[in-house]
């Protein structure tokens, strides 16, 4: 028998972004397969705010950042979707100086600076093509992990504009400025193997087994000391714009704090005593 069909006309279409939580690790989906999971403005928030959340929640020990559908992780921004542009005096510009790079602060780079900044460890499972500030998202998370069928693009050049969402502070850092020119110069394609291999993606696996290889590293990150991978991800991320005597002064900090905290006297403990520890995320 078939299914039956909803002819509600008034029935609520699926939400754009979801979250659900699971043995303590965060999912947040991106669900608009039909636009290639391009952001609006509002899911660009809820993602923030999700974020947020997990930062504060002693019960979230990690997150996985994922995308439906076949066609995209993520694409960008859904141009189509601007917000709502405020009143403005009778003879202003549309945009007036200052207008653009503002937008650019508190839209994308706060996205990418809410994966970076988030106390809970981020895993990217990039399903699809990655592409603009879909890119950008993916590599700002700390884990990333792609399907066979993925593929990543600096597209930025293909439209004349420069690149954003925070790409030029995250690709060079982790591929080195001329393959990271490589990559804005010409905006091609980059197969999930290539990316791999370039140091942009930490495993690739076939689309049908990468909800299976997340949950596995998300569910090994939730089950250890949650308050040292945050440091640890604090450490690394901060060292990579620190000197040498900045660095080995936050590690030591980073240490002390560290050595308070009850996961670490249950891992000495485990230790001593010869068994598996158990930790509790505090």
């Amino acid at each position: 028998m078939p299914d039956p069909v909803d002819d509600d006309p008034e029935a609520s279409p699926p939400p754009p972004v979801l979250r659900r939580v699971e043995g303590g690790v965060v999912w947040i989906t991106l669900n608009r397969p039909e636009a290639g999971n391009a952001l609006t403005a509002d899911m660009r928030e809820q993602i923030i705010a999700w974020l947020e959340e997990a930062s504060d929640d002693l019960a979230a020990r990690a997150v996985v950042l994922t995308g439906t559908g076949e066609k995209g992780f993520c694409t960008g921004a859904d141009l189509r979707s601007a917000a709502a542009a405020p009143a403005r005096p009778a003879g202003a510009p549309r945009l007036a100086v200052g207008d653009a790079a503002r937008q650019i602060r508190t839209g994308w780079q706060r996205l990418v600076s809410a994966v970076l900044d988030c106390e809970k460890p981020v895993v990217g499972a990039v399903n699809a093509t990655a592409a603009g500030g879909g890119m950008h998202l993916a590599l700002a998370c700390d884990l990333v992990l792609a399907a066979e069928e993925a593929k990543f693009i600096e597209v930025f050049v293909r439209r004349g504009i420069a690149p954003d969402a925070g790409g030029a502070y995250l690709l060079p850092r982790l591929i080195g400025p001329q393959r990271a020119k490589e990559l804005f110069f010409f905006g091609d394609d980059v197969p999930a193997r290539e990316a791999e291999r370039l140091g942009l993606v930490n495993r690739v696996v076939p689309r049908a087994e990468l909800a299976s290889l997340a949950a596995d590293w998300a569910g090994r990150l939730a089950s250890g000391p949650t308050k040292a991978i945050a440091m640890a991800k604090y450490l690394t991320n901060r060292a990579l714009e620190s000197d040498r005597a900045t660095a080995l002064w936050d590690e030591a900090a980073a240490q002390e704090l560290i050595t308070g905290s009850q996961d670490c006297a249950e891992g000495l403990a485990a230790f001593a005593e010869r068994r598996s520890p158990v930790f509790k995320g505090w």
